[in-house]
């Protein structure tokens, strides 16, 4: 059975967690004027597509990235 691929606002999301930002509040700015959402829904989403095995296969080299950073961070907890 095929996986199901990701939705444009998944692949969409992924996208921008590529991207380079420079300077404060750049990221955020993104988030609300390209992908319509607030900062906080838009991390709720992202931290869920870690989590699916569909974004690691969109996005191994980003996906892992993130989840590297995801772990860093809950250590120093």
């Amino acid at each position: 059975m095929e996986q199901e691929r990701l939705g444009r606002q998944e692949q969409d999301i992924l996208a921008l967690e590529r991207r380079g930002f420079a300077g404060p509040g750049a990221k955020e700015r993104a988030i609300r004027e390209e992908l319509g959402l607030a900062p906080v829904r838009y991390y709720q989403l992202l931290n869920a597509l870690l989590d699916d095995p569909r974004a690691l296969a969109h996005d191994p080299v980003t996906v892992n990235r993130l989840r590297r950073l995801r772990e860093r961070r809950r250590a120093g907890r």
